[in-house]
C-alpha cells in the first residue's frame, strides 16, 4: 500500500511501477490519464465529480434523449465484448436498461434535489474508470444496484407497475440464463433487507462476495458516489486552499491572524455537517469490514476504488474542518486547543478503535454514541446533538482525517471494534 503523498503531481512515487495502459485510459493507482491531453482526473476530485454530474444531467435534460451518448459517456468508449456482434448486442441491452432507469426514476430526487437517476449513472461511470475490462453483468449490476430498494409497487398505479415490470422482464429476457442468474444474485446481495443493520448488510454482502467478488467493487463505487454527492456547490470548497499549511499556521505561527473564509456562510442544506460525518463513519465501517473479511490477495483488485473512497473521505473531513474554523469555531486559541487535544488522542491510538464515552476526552465514544446506534430514529437524534457540539465536530473531522490516512498508509489497518454484528467499544 502506498504511503500518503500530499502533492502527487510534484512528488514521484518511489517503489511503484509505472502506469499501465488499460483500454482508453492510463491508470496510475487511481488517476485515469486521458492519453490525448495527459490530464489526470482523481476519482475523489470533487470538481471533476461536478463535471461528471453536469455532463450526465445535460444529456438527461435534452429534448430528445440519446441513450447511446449516455452509455458511451458512462463506459468511456470501452467494449463489453471482443466480438463486434456480441458487443453491439450487449450495448443494446444496456441502452434498454438505461431506458428502464429513466422511466422508473423519472419523478425521484436525491436528498439535495438532483434527479435520483444520476446516482446509478455516476456510480457506473466511476466504476468503469477503475477497471481494465467491462462486462455486461457488472455494468448492469452498477446501474440496477438500488432498484430493489428504490422501485416499489406502492409508488405506481396498477397499469404503471405492469408497464415497469414488463420493461424489466423484456430486458432480462434478452440475457442468457447464467448472466441473468448472476445479475439477480448480485442485486440481492447489494440490497439491504428490512430490519437489517448496516453492519449486518455489509457482512452479508462480503460473505456473498466469495462467489461474486465484483459486488465489493460495486459497493465501493456506490459509497464513492455517495461520499461526493453531499454538496451543492459551484466548486470544491477546498479549491485554492492548502489545508495542511492552514493547520500548521494554526498550531505553530504566533502571528497567524486566523483563517479567513472567502465567502459568507451558505444557507443550510438537507445534509449538514453531522450527517456528512455519519457518511464518513459508514465509509470507515465498509473499509474496516473489507480489510477483515476480504483476503489480502483479493484486495489488490479493489485497490483503486478502496483508495478512492479513503481519499474522498479524507477530503470531505478536511472540508468539514475548514468550514468549522471559518464560521463556527473562530477563536484561534480554541482551535489550537482542539487540534492539539485531537492530535494527542489520535497519536495515542484511540482513534483506531471504538471507545466508550469517559467524560474526559471529547472523542471518546464518538462512534458508539453518535453514529453506531442501529435504530434510525435514535441515530437521527444523536446526530442532532452532535450538530450542536461544534468543538466535537472539529475533533471528529481530525479523527476521520487520521483514520482515512491510516487506511491509505497501512494495508492491514482497520478500526478495531467494528464487525458484522455491530460496533463494540474496546
Amino acid at each position: 500500500m502506498r504511503p500518503y503523498q500530499k502533492n502527487r503531481k510534484n512528488n514521484p512515487k518511489k517503489g511503484i511501477s509505472p502506469p499501465a495502459f488499460c483500454g482508453t485510459y492510463f491508470f496510475d493507482l487511481g488517476f485515469p490519464v486521458y492519453p490525448l491531453t495527459g490530464v489526470k482526473m482523481p476519482f475523489f476530485d470533487l470538481t471533476e465529480f461536478f463535471k461528471l454530474s453536469s455532463a450526465l444531467n445535460y444529456n438527461l435534460s435534452a429534448a430528445s434523449l440519446n441513450r447511446y451518448n449516455v452509455l458511451m459517456y458512462i463506459i468511456g468508449n470501452k467494449r463489453l465484448d471482443d466480438d463486434d456482434k456480441k458487443d453491439r448486442e450487449q450495448k443494446g441491452i444496456v441502452m434498454e436498461a438505461l431506458g428502464y432507469l429513466f422511466s422508473v426514476y423519472s419523478q425521484k430526487r436525491r436528498r439535495l434535489g438532483p434527479m435520483a437517476v444520476l446516482h446509478p449513472l455516476r456510480a457506473a461511470a466511476l466504476y468503469t474508470r477503475s477497471v481494465n475490462r467491462l462486462n455486461l453483468v457488472d455494468l448492469l449490476t452498477l446501474l440496477f444496484h438500488d432498484i430493489l430498494e428504490d422501485i416499489r409497487p406502492v409508488d405506481y398505479d396498477f397499469q404503471q407497475w405492469q408497464s415497469v415490470e414488463g420493461q424489466l422482464y423484456s430486458l432480462l429476457g434478452r440475457m442468457n440464463s447464467d448472466d441473468e442468474s448472476r445479475l439477480m444474485t448480485s442485486l440481492m446481495s447489494l440490497t439491504r433487507v428490512e430490519n437489517e443493520s448496516y453492519y449486518q448488510y455489509i457482512g452479508r454482502l462480503l460473505d456473498n462476495a466469495q462467489a461474486f467478488p465484483e459486488i465489493v467493487k460495486v459497493k465501493l463505487a456506490d459509497r464513492l458516489d455517495n461520499t461526493m454527492d453531499m454538496r451543492i456547490d459551484l466548486e470544491d470548497p477546498l479549491a485554492g486552499i492548502d489545508f495542511f499549511e492552514t493547520v500548521f499556521q494554526i498550531m505553530f505561527v504566533n502571528n497567524y491572524p486566523g483563517y479567513q473564509p472567502r465567502m459568507e456562510h451558505s444557507p443550510a442544506t438537507a445534509i449538514n455537517g453531522a450527517r456528512r460525518l455519519y457518511q464518513l463513519f459508514k465509509n470507515a465501517v465498509l473499509l474496516s469490514l473489507i480489510r477483515q473479511k476480504v483476503p489480502a490477495a483479493g484486495r489488490r483488485e479493489l485497490r483503486i476504488l478502496f483508495d478512492a473512497v479513503s481519499e474522498a473521505g479524507l477530503k470531505e473531513a478536511q472540508r468539514t474542518l475548514i468550514h468549522l474554523i471559518s464560521y463556527h469555531v473562530k477563536e484561534l486559541h480554541t482551535q489550537r486547543s482542539l487540534v492539539l487535544e485531537a492530535m494527542q488522542y489520535c497519536y495515542s491510538g484511540r482513534s483506531d478503535l471504538v471507545t466508550m464515552p469517559d467524560g474526559n476526552q471529547l472523542l471518546d465514544g464518538l462512534f458508539s454514541t453518535y453514529f453506531g446506534n442501529k435504530a434510525k430514529k435514535t441515530r437521527r437524534q444523536q446526530l442532532g446533538i452532535l450538530y450542536q457540539n461544534k468543538s466535537l465536530m472539529l475533533e471528529a473531522s481530525i479523527a476521520f482525517i487520521v483514520i482515512f490516512l491510516s487506511f491509505l498508509n497501512d494495508e492491514n489497518f482497520f478500526i478495531r471494534g467494528i464487525s458484522a454484528e455491530g460496533i463494540e467499544p474496546r
